[in-house]
């Protein structure tokens, strides 16, 4: 049976620890530890006249911005579960997931609540309103958090069927950070630079990370390379969290104006999906710190980082799993020896516990604590995890596996390829045959057919070659392979 364990509310303790330590930092604005915590006592007030308390579920829409992450821990200041929503949604495929998580109100930047009354069946308040409401200064809040509690939903990206509403505890989120700090170290000067999406769960481990380190986080409302290089040059960043296009705006913005990033810089941690060799080579011409991580909304975030030690010696490695994590390769139900690739399996505190209202889901994703990927990989003999591609994107082609993200990497390394993407179509022949679409410049179908054959197997050679204007992808910059299927059909139609 699992036992109980309380820990002191984090911001509380955080600003009774270090109060005048500067957490966050916007724009010319900045705020203590101290008055982050004044400010979010105020605001569990305002919510707490609407009736929030212990249990009641809050949908939260809203751009990364300081009144987003005080109405956050408010939420846990009173108890309640917060409801994280993307962003790039519709109005009713919002209404369906706060429908799915049974929320009871719906709490929004500037942005949006105007917008949502029309197909939302519950309170939606902006952050203005709320401002408005008197504060009940007698508020109870929790000054301590059971890290068997439920903290967060947040929903997967959905790209076959509806998504799913991932469970995530205090404990999951706790066990996230304390495994980042047992890899990555604690400097006394760090300072997290936040522009992936606080809805996301990279973004919101930052804020986790934040209150239980004592850690300044710059927060910008959204990705933006030259505003993020700029920070980095300017204003002491030591960590920053990216997926591999983002990295590479940055790095070409680089390259264009012959700049170097500063030591300061300790670690970029790239996630998101097995990065292209490429992007790794450059980084490491550039000295950039970057270290590649495996994690997912179901494990609250990385659950496998590369160690600094290791991240030259092991390029294109995720690296081993976390401090209190584990991993093993299945395939057919046995576990695979060294380089024998298979599904990815993970256990440990980070993982979540299941899916809401989806028993069955959770059922076939989670046995005897082991989390089911869905991805392919493969350990080396040493133990290093390399992440080949999700499960459902393997493409097989006359009996033979097929990795979209290896050709992908391939088309990358061409220099008038910006973006790549490629699915598997069905072929009478061989079943199935990839097809690739690129993002570049004076470029034809004949050259990139002979770039490939050049450095791919033939029944890896994508079949037909598809110029774009720009890939489809999710908030998190995650390709949306999806929805490159419905272009195939359209074309085919």
């Amino acid at each position: 049976m699992l036992v109980q364990q309380e820990v002191p509310n984090w911001l509380l303790q955080r600003a009774f620890l270090t109060p005048n330590r500067v957490a966050l930092k916007m724009g010319e604005r900045e705020i203590t530890f101290s008055s982050l915590h004044t400010q979010v006592l105020q605001m569990a007030g305002r919510l707490s006249t609407l009736g929030i308390q212990k249990g009641t579920k809050v949908g939260l829409l809203s751009h990364n911005s300081i009144e987003m992450i005080e109405v956050i821990h408010a939420i846990k200041y009173l108890g309640g579960v917060t409801v994280l929503l993307n962003t790039r949604l519709t109005a009713n495929e919002i209404a369906w997931q706060l429908q799915d998580a049974n929320t009871e109100f719906l709490v929004t930047d500037s942005t949006f609540s105007t917008s949502l009354h029309i197909v939302i069946n519950i309170p939606v308040f902006s952050f203005d309103t709320l401002y408005d409401i008197q504060p009940d200064e007698n508020v109870r809040i929790q000054e301590e958090f059971n890290l068997m509690d439920i903290d967060t939903i947040m929903y997967t990206s959905g790209t076959t069927g509806k998504p799913k509403g991932v469970i995530q505890t205090y404990g999951n989120h706790y066990w996230s950070s304390i495994g980042s700090a047992l890899n990555l170290g604690i400097h006394q000067d760090d300072c997290w630079l936040a522009c992936v999406p606080f809805f996301h769960v990279s973004g919101l481990s930052i804020l986790m990370k934040s209150v239980i380190y004592g850690m300044k986080v710059i927060v910008q409302e959204q990705f933006d390379h030259i505003k993020v290089n700029r920070a980095i040059m300017e204003e002491n960043v030591t960590m920053i969290s990216v997926v591999s296009t983002m990295l590479t705006q940055m790095v070409d913005h680089l390259e264009r104006f012959h700049f170097r990033y500063p030591a300061s810089l300790r670690c970029v941690l790239l996630g998101g999906g097995p990065a292209p060799k490429v992007l790794l080579e450059k980084g490491k011409e550039y000295n950039i710190p970057v270290f590649q991580t495996y994690g997912m909304t179901e494990t609250a975030s990385q659950i496998v980082t590369l160690a600094p030690e290791d991240s030259l010696n092991k390029l294109g490695s995720a690296g081993k799993p976390l401090f209190h994590s584990q991993i093993k390769i299945i395939e057919n139900g046995e576990e695979q020896p060294a380089m024998k690739a298979g599904e990815i399996v993970v256990k440990g505190p980070t993982v979540t516990y299941g899916y809401l209202n989806q028993p069955e889901a959770t059922q076939s994703s989670i046995k005897e604590g082991w989390l089911h990927t869905g991805d392919i990989g493969y350990v080396d003999d040493e133990g290093f995890l390399f992440v080949l591609d999700r499960r459902k994107d393997l493409i097989i082609s006359g009996g033979e596996n097929i990795y979209p993200a290896e050709i992908e990497g391939v088309l990358l390394s061409h220099p008038k390829i910006t973006e790549a993407g490629v699915v598997g179509i069905l072929d009478e022949k061989w079943g199935q045959v990839p097809v690739a679409f690129v993002v570049g410049v004076e470029l034809t179908s004949q050259e990139v057919e002979a770039y490939c054959k050049a450095q791919l197997a033939k029944y890896k050679v994508p079949k037909q070659i598809y110029f774009v204007s720009s890939l489809p992808r999710n908030a998190t910059n995650k390709l949306q392979r999806h929805k490159l299927q419905e272009l195939v059909k359209i074309d085919k139609g």
